[in-house]
């Protein structure tokens, strides 16, 4: 076996093709996009280069076939944040070998032991943790656009190699083609005509006053139960909006208000799994011709919730409920859609899965971020969750 440090072009293509290699077999898999993946690693169009770094590699075996990949990358706004020094690690694919993976894990750890961390995350993503983050372990169905999916057996090469779970993850799925109960409707209908209370859906037109106000909202309810929360900037959800403007429904995305004052967010996008199935990764003309063909014959059935927040004070209202509301107005104009799958709520976070319950979703995908501590004497801290 021997390990290859991405540098070049033909490198850089290897790097994704190892990905299709390990799933090449697999009929649930997508193929995210090339150029997605090559963002991440691109000091020009991911923002965390400014602070932080990152590495790549493949692995190929005695006969130059590839047999998996891994990267490895410091943010040090959050990584002097912890008990120790922490870095992360993901991207990983490997055939189900323990020797090849332990070998792409030796790597990450020694690169980033040299830098002077103490521990890695993974496998997560070198940028937000609404992507690449966590390892799916239960629930292997079709996977939502940038939701991790992997094969079952990577958790027995994380867990043998001595990575521990510092939290877990679970993805809710909800069937809106089942008519909301009597009762939900009627709290859900009392919560959206409270005095006071207004719930408006995005608009092109008014981005600039939305993205501000769906930032203050994030901010403030995020920094509330997350640690070493990073506060996140209008500009970078108007960036996020303005890449994904060719499949947004403006009806997808709401934020509540009361007098005024912005108090809670929903944002959802139609699933671009279901289109990027048909394209293998690629975004040529052909590519784009196709992608044009399927949106418009409606192959988009399923939608990504991707989060949904209420500042505290505002919490325990009945605010999430009047999202779904809203949401089940827009989907009876919709009826080509079928299914939401909201990705992922994390066990430190108990509030919200409360939520997820309470409008009648389901869990039915479970993931774990993991950690390794490079000192394997030095005790292990899982994430707390809150009493």
């Amino acid at each position: 076996m021997k390990i290859i440090k991405v540098t070049d072009k033909k490198t850089r293509r290897k790097f994704l093709d190892a990905a299709r290699v390990i799933y090449k077999n697999d009929p649930v898999w997508v193929c995210p996009l090339d150029n997605d993946i090559n963002a991440v690693f691109d000091p020009l169009k991911n923002p965390y280069f400014k602070h932080g770094e990152a590495e790549c590699w493949i692995l190929e075996d005695e006969t130059n076939h590839l047999t998996g990949r891994v990267a490895a990358f410091i943010d040090r706004n959050l990584a002097h944040s912890f008990d120790q020094p922490t870095g992360g690690m993901g991207f990983f694919e490997c055939i189900d070998d323990k020797q090849s993976a332990f070998l792409l894990f030796d790597t990450a750890r020694e690169w980033l032991r040299e830098r002077g961390m103490e521990a890695m995350d993974g496998p997560i993503n070198f940028g937000e943790t609404d992507k690449y983050w966590g390892l799916l372990t239960d629930g292997f169905t079709h996977p939502s656009f940038d939701v991790p999916y992997n094969p079952p057996y990577y958790k027995n090469l994380y867990e043998g190699y001595g990575f521990q779970t510092y939290y877990t993850m679970e993805g809710f799925h909800l069937d809106i083609t089942k008519p909301l109960s009597d009762r939900f409707r009627k709290i859900s209908q009392w919560v959206s005509n409270k005095p006071g209370y207004e719930f408006h859906h995005f608009t092109w037109k008014e981005q600039e006053k939305f993205t501000s106000d769906f930032a203050a909202v994030f901010n403030e309810a995020w920094a509330s139960f997350k640690i070493n929360f990073e506060p996140l900037e209008a500009e970078y959800i108007r960036g996020v909006l303005k890449k994904a403007k060719p499949i947004i429904d403006e009806e997808f995305i709401w934020i509540a208000y009361f007098e005024g004052k912005p108090i809670a967010i929903y944002l959802m996008f139609p699933d671009l799994n279901q289109i990027l199935k048909h394209l293998k990764g690629k975004l040529d003309l052909l590519s784009i011709i196709k992608f044009m063909y399927l949106k418009k014959t409606n192959t988009m059935t399923r939608a990504k919730g991707l989060l949904m927040g209420v500042i505290p004070k505002y919490q325990g209202l009945g605010l999430e409920s009047g999202f779904i509301l809203k949401l089940d107005e827009i989907f009876r104009k919709k009826p080509h859609y079928h299914e939401i799958e909201f990705s992922w709520v994390a066990d430190f976070n108990p509030k919200m899965r409360k939520v997820f319950i309470s409008v009648g979703s389901v869990p039915a995908k479970k993931y774990i971020t993991f950690r390794y501590l490079f000192d394997r004497e030095k005790e292990f801290k899982r994430y707390p969750i809150p009493g």
